[in-house]
């Protein structure tokens, strides 16, 4: 890795204007650039960041302190998060997006235009986070996850490997999706196969905070998961499902669809 190079030249950081000994102190808070990153006008850094080999910034996008983006997973032997084998492919952040301090995003992930990853999130690998779309703080976005766009994930979540998150969906701070109904007590290896199964959250759809989905299960269009409910079957198009395990207690009113709020 370097500290600038030829694609970088339209990036923006500190220090930049200063001269002397200012100049020099705050080169030391540079990025520290990879090769073949290229970043588009306007790109703005803030201290101690890491861009990665083969790392991709459109214009407009702002990353802050201590980001590491473009990082490569390194899994263990047992692991079944290998995807399809051969080498990941750079990260790629759309135009306007923002990556939070301290936010690890992985090689292969894709991080559509004005979408937010907060402060100390994690995006794994072959994930994709829509336009518009925010992570909150301390969530995770495991690899081979589908956010859609104008999704609201609030903080401390945990999205699995394998989920499907539809667009206009709300997930509440804490809550929390599984994929593995055997807890590890499957075949091993890139090669053995998996029986994950991560949640499907339908369009729309509202999930409480410190709600667990289970392996699987399906959200329905326009949904509504009360806070702290334990989802252990699919719950229908409009529902509102709460308790452990939730059941159906009612239906979403009509003034609540997502049309009555654009």
């Amino acid at each position: 890795m370097s500290g600038a190079g030829g694609d970088a030249a339209g990036a923006r950081e500190p220090g930049a204007g200063a001269s002397g000994a200012e100049a020099g102190r705050k080169a030391a808070f540079s990025p520290l650039l990879g090769a073949g990153v290229r970043l588009g006008s306007g790109v703005s850094f803030g201290a101690y960041v890491v861009v990665h080999d083969g790392t991709e910034l459109a214009e407009g996008c702002a990353v802050g302190d201590h980001a590491v983006l473009g990082k490569r997973p390194r899994l263990a032997r047992h692991s079944v998060a290998h995807g399809t084998g051969g080498e990941l492919p750079g990260l790629r952040v759309g135009a306007g997006a923002s990556i939070g301090t301290g936010a690890v995003v992985f090689a292969g992930a894709q991080i559509e235009e004005g979408a937010i990853v907060g402060d100390q999130a994690f995006v794994r690998e072959r994930s994709v986070l829509g336009a518009g779309s925010v992570i909150g703080r301390g969530s995770v976005v495991e690899n081979d996850v589908r956010v859609g766009a104008r999704v609201r994930v609030q903080s401390n979540v945990y999205l699995t490997a394998g989920t499907v998150v539809e667009d206009d969906v709300f997930v509440g701070p804490g809550a929390l999706t599984t994929n593995d109904h055997t807890m590890a007590r499957h075949a091993a290896g890139p090669d053995a196969g998996s029986p994950l199964r991560g949640a499907l959250l339908r369009r729309a759809c509202r999930v409480g905070g410190g709600a667990v989905l289970t392996p699987g299960v399906e959200i329905g269009e326009e949904a509504f998961v009360a806070a702290g409910a334990v989802v252990t079957r699919d719950v229908p198009a409009r529902a509102v499902v709460m308790g452990v395990p939730a059941r159906v207690v009612s239906q979403v009113p009509e003034g609540d669809l997502l049309e009555r709020w654009r």
